[in-house]
């Protein structure tokens, strides 16, 4: 059956907030079986299917090469809109949009729409958190909120396709585009994937505030060698499917209607000639109907370097001999449409004639184009009401939406002696080079937010706290390319940096990375704070006045000296248009952090990868004796912070776990598991309880914890809550290495609590066996 004539494999529900602010619960999970709380799929509309090939059979073989053509803004002109190329991307100024869509729909021959499109990554007026901050809540309402805003503020213009959700699991805090996605789980990522493409699209994305959504990167990006941005992969089959797919078929499953395949490569094939992740399995197994478009120039990238021809583009991965090989390699493995490098369109009539690619195929990629175009509605409303993008864009409702959204995605990973809440009638001294920091609160993609409609922590302090005062400390600038001048090169700055604290009761240190850190192409080799704000950090220290440290950073870094130097560090990532007021409602107590780590903080950059999820050895890590998986030089085998860490300003107690029955039948059982979550503190608080499961005896190796169900529930003081979790076969299955999900028979250990230390257990047994 198609993919529209299913349910959801990913099944969630989204629960209504309480009256005290609490999060979204979360229920159930699946690997491929349909939950109790699935929502039906619509079938394919067959007005549209028909409006379709109709369209296609009036085609000339010109106007469908044109129409799996995608162009960026500094390309398209009048005459590639008059030609009817089929997609435009990054163009965002709404009368230049208005206007070439005038042309293609007035000019082409059969008026077909252009589809415009854009990186809206966390927001694209209203900027929101990043996305590793959004995971961090463990809370898919922020999700939904950024993606709703996100939506209507991209169609208010004219686009009407999003790339994103970014859904690449990743172990690598070198990697700059970490901050893109939901961290190291794939199930975190599975929800929040499903969030945002729903909030997107909506039931019917043809709606004016509404637009397609497009799940990236197909596949593996996340896990590149080295964390270096475009490298190589090399994974079995299982892993693709246990831990790199599964966001990417939650999202497909919620709607995604179109995909971005990979610059990376996957066992040697690149991500956009790979018909075994574009075709075998998203197309036909998953039965996605939508179109998939290459990143960008990835098309081109497949030629071997030195390029026969240099104007045909970039090279590298050599697995085409030049243009011609590398469009028909693409279009052939399952890539629709070509982004940047133009070898499908302009070599397609000569692979047509040579045989080295099928009509057929042409037409299915024209089709998978020319059927989202209209189920966006951009057939019968091609342009956009521009009389309305004032009122639907950074509206005050949203900007309260953004502020809430950063509150709960920071983690408060230390608080020595209660050291927060500050007290706002206390003197506070806010010191760093990001303490007024407008520009890099955005963070990496951040649409079109501006950086004057951004509030700095200074700023934000200040409103709460009017003595506050600033100094920078040193200066870090946010530039193109790596240069220590530009990352707290110097100490001259640090006396009235001292001086600054000494005058105050309490300090507050912005301190890490400046949003041009993290993002594409930005690696790092070194995960400690840039440049001297150590230093800094130490010289303040010094003064012996408490010391919160605020971090904001697209990725994990290396925090031991910035632990032993603070009484508080506050987890704040980038958080967006509102990251003054957010972080000084955390700083003073307005908001109590709930977030939690969604990929884990490592000791050092040597022990990177380093995830939760692993799976066991033969002789695991032991810091005290020789023989075994450990490094020498450390004394302890564990991260600094684990995945699913978060402190809270009270405390909570979880226990009664207790399960519905000690089986399950492989094919079609189910056992809830419930456990009590009590707030034992004086001041009400979110925690997130999460479940991990552990087979502990399988055919092959299975992780040591496997995280299948979370909720964030807000407390009073002493109060307590049940929280009921829900496991079928889909969760105790996995994928062996020949593509096949197989339950097997055996004991399934359960673990609750709010982190992946989790203590709290039993155990159930599955029972028979399951394959398909």
């Amino acid at each position: 059956m198609g993919r529209r004539g299913r349910k959801f494999a990913i099944a969630f529900a989204v629960v209504a907030a309480t009256s005290t602010g609490a999060g979204a619960v979360i229920a159930g999970t699946g690997a491929g079986d349909d939950q109790d709380l699935a929502v039906t799929r619509q079938p394919a509309n067959r007005d549209i299917e028909r409006k379709v090939d109709k369209l296609v059979r009036q085609m000339t073989v010109d106007e469908k090469l044109q129409q799996v053509q995608l162009l960026s803004d500094g390309q398209i002109t009048d005459a590639d809109a008059k030609a009817g190329v089929g997609g435009v991307f990054s163009l965002t100024d709404p009368a230049k949009i208005d206007h070439f869509q005038h042309v293609a729909v007035e000019q082409s021959r059969l008026h077909i729409p252009i589809l415009f499109a854009y990186d809206t990554i966390h927001g694209y007026r209203t900027t929101f958190p990043v996305p590793l901050a959004e995971a961090s809540s463990f809370d898919p309402t922020v999700a939904t909120d950024d993606f709703t805003i996100s939506a209507r503020e991209s169609a208010a213009v004219g686009i009407k396709q999003i790339y994103a959700p970014m859904v690449d699991v990743s172990h690598e805090p070198r990697w700059g585009r970490i901050v893109e996605g939901s961290g190291e789980d794939p199930y975190l990522g599975s929800v929040m994937a499903a969030s945002k493409v729903r909030a997107g699209q909506g039931n019917d994305y043809s709606a004016d505030d509404k637009v397609v959504t497009s799940v990236k990167h197909l596949a593996g990006y996340g896990l590149a060698e080295g964390g270096r941005d475009y490298n190589t992969t090399d994974m079995s089959e299982r892993t693709l499917r246990n831990l790199v797919l599964p966001p990417f078929k939650a999202a497909v499953d919620a709607g995604a209607d179109t995909a971005m395949c990979s610059f990376n490569s996957i066992n040697g094939q690149p991500g956009c000639a790979n018909p075994h992740v574009e075709t075998d399995i998203l197309k036909d197994e998953w039965g996605f109907d939508g179109f998939i478009e290459s990143d960008y120039t990835a098309v081109a990238e497949l030629r071997a370097c030195p390029p026969k021809n240099p104007d045909e583009g970039p090279c590298g991965h050599g697995v085409a001999a030049d243009g011609p090989s590398a469009g028909a390699l693409a279009l052939n493995a399952g890539t629709d449409s070509e982004m940047v490098s133009t070898n499908i369109r302009d070599n397609g009539k000569n692979l047509l004639s040579t045989g080295q690619i099928s009509m057929r195929r042409l037409d299915d990629a024209v089709r998978r184009i020319l059927r989202v175009k209209f189920r966006a509605g951009l057939f019968d409303h091609p342009y956009a009401d521009q009389t309305k993008i004032a009122e639907r864009t950074l509206q005050p409702a949203d900007r309260d939406k953004a502020r809430a959204a950063a509150g709960k995605s920071m983690v408060l990973l230390k608080n020595d002696d209660n050291a927060l809440p500050l007290d706002p009638a206390k003197s506070t001294a806010v010191i760093g080079p990001l303490g007024d920091d407008q520009h890099d609160m955005l963070g990496p993609w951040w649409g079109q937010g501006k950086d004057e409609d951004a509030v700095s922590v200074f700023t934000g302090i200040k409103a709460q706290n009017p003595s506050a005062t600033f100094t920078e400390g040193c200066k870090m600038v946010d530039a193109d390319l790596y240069d220590p001048a530009n990352e707290c090169p110097d100490a001259s700055g640090f006396d009235a940096a001292v001086a600054a604290a000494k005058a105050a009761d309490q300090v507050v240190l912005a301190l890490g990375e400046v949003r041009g850190q993290g993002g594409e192409a930005e690696v790092r080799s070194v995960l400690d704070l840039p440049g001297k704000q150590q230093d800094l950090l130490e010289a303040v220290k010094a003064t012996g006045k408490p010391v919160t440290v605020v971090l904001f950073n697209s990725r994990p870094l290396t925090l031991g000296k910035v632990v032993d130097n603070s009484s508080a560090i506050v987890e704040a990532w980038f958080p967006g248009i509102e990251a003054g007021n957010a972080v000084a409602d955390v700083l003073f107590g307005k908001v109590n952090p709930g977030g939690k780590l969604p990929v884990s903080f490592p000791q050092s950059v040597g022990q990177v990868p380093i995830y939760y999820n692993h799976e066991p050895t033969g002789r695991p890590c032991d810091a005290t004796s020789k023989y075994n998986s450990r490094y020498r030089d450390l004394k302890t085998c564990d991260p600094l912070f684990p995945f699913g860490f978060g402190l809270s300003y009270t405390t909570f107690k979880i226990d009664n776990l207790v399960l519905s029955s000690k089986t399950m039948q492989a094919r079609n059982g189910s056992v809830q598991v419930s456990a009590d979550v009590q707030n034992t503190g004086s001041r009400a608080g979110d925690d997130v309880v999460q479940l991990y499961i552990h087979d502990p005896v399988a055919s092959l190796s299975q992780p040591v914890r496997r995280l299948r169900g979370f909720q964030r529930v807000t407390l009073g003081a002493g109060e307590k809550k049940t929280v009921t979790f829900r496991l079928d076969a889909s969760d105790v299955g996995f994928y062996d290495n020949s593509g096949k999900f197989v339950v097997e028979p055996g004991e399934i250990d359960v673990f609750a609590g709010d982190s992946s230390k989790a203590d709290l257990t039993d155990s159930f047994q599955v029972t028979g066996f399951g394959r398909r």
